[in-house]
């Protein structure tokens, strides 16, 4: 009898030494995270300036987002963005067989590579503002050597998003990266066996490359699809959303309206909005990655 009180005594011991040591992470997730997620719901379904009594409206935040013209536009410019997606797949897979050589001073271009993918976001803004500049920007500069007239880029409602997706490309050495260690990781004996058999390399990627990697691919082109619709700064730093809106993506619409026109229960709604659009891309994109991405089977 007394052994199994002791023994409970030791489990409850356990049991509140356990939770203890999680409860730092429990706090911070209902402060952080939790709370202020119900707290945007239950505002969207109101009208609030931040100052004063919030006045519930239903559904009508919901409502507006149907004939609001900045809502439709800045949702049209982010699936624009998103062209992005694929395009930093493709190059990152390419520079990840680059520098999946075995050759001299490997791992300084592997860093090379990699740099632009953690500077600071403003940092790269107001370096590609300076690259795009018309009058005296590198890439203008360049084009004049062989006789081309560049374009207004930023300053252009038509080049202003291409602008934005070829400086998306610089940063895609977090997704070389990742590719680089998928492919570290595949058996040198099945390239092995595939040359035996006569394989060359077009049939060693195609058949062998391509299919391992294609975890990892969908891995990449969720994390490059969130990312695209969640970008802010480039466009807030570089362009403040113009010219015409031609830049003004969804999450820069969701500021404006929270912290310019103080339409916080509007704002609040379209974050929501944000989070549903996401979970539906996400899914419908797992949904049919199961007839493209092949997983190994011990």
């Amino acid at each position: 009898m007394l052994t199994a009180i002791r023994k409970r005594r030791s489990y409850r011991r356990r049991a509140i030494e356990g939770y203890l040591f999680v409860a730092p992470w429990i706090i911070g997730f209902l402060a952080f995270t939790a709370i202020p997620l119900l707290t945007s719901l239950l505002i969207g379904f109101t009208s609030w300036t931040l100052v004063g009594a919030q006045k519930f409206v239903g559904l009508a935040n919901y409502q507006k987002m149907g004939h609001d013209p900045a809502f439709w536009k800045s949702l049209i410019v982010t699936l624009y963005y998103l062209v992005n997606v694929p395009l930093n797949l493709v190059i990152g897979l390419l520079l990840a067989l680059l520098m999946n050589q075995k050759v001299k001073l490997i791992g300084f271009f592997r860093v090379l590579f990699y740099l632009p993918s953690v500077t600071a976001s403003v940092a790269v803004s107001l370096l590609w503002m300076w690259i795009f500049n018309s009058q005296f920007g590198l890439i203008n500069a360049l084009l004049a050597k062989i006789g081309i007239q560049g374009p207004l880029w930023l300053g252009s409602e038509v080049w202003a998003m291409p602008a934005m997706i070829i400086m998306s490309v610089w940063g895609v050495g977090g997704t070389m990266l990742i590719y680089l260690g998928a492919l570290q990781g595949i058996p040198t004996e099945l390239y092995e066996a595939a040359t035996l058999d006569g394989a060359g390399a077009l049939q060693k990627l195609l058949s062998i490359t391509i299919p391992l990697l294609t975890p990892v691919i969908l891995l990449t082109s969720m994390m490059g699809m969130i990312s695209s619709f969640q970008t802010f700064s480039q466009a807030y730093i570089m362009t403040q959303g113009g010219p015409n809106r031609a830049t003004t993506f969804f999450v820069l619409n969701l500021y404006r309206e929270a912290f310019q026109f103080y339409n916080m229960g509007y704002a609040c709604a379209l974050s929501w909005v944000l989070f549903l659009i996401i979970l539906v891309a996400s899914v419908l994109v797992l949904r049919f990655s199961t007839s493209w991405v092949h997983y190994e089977t011990v």
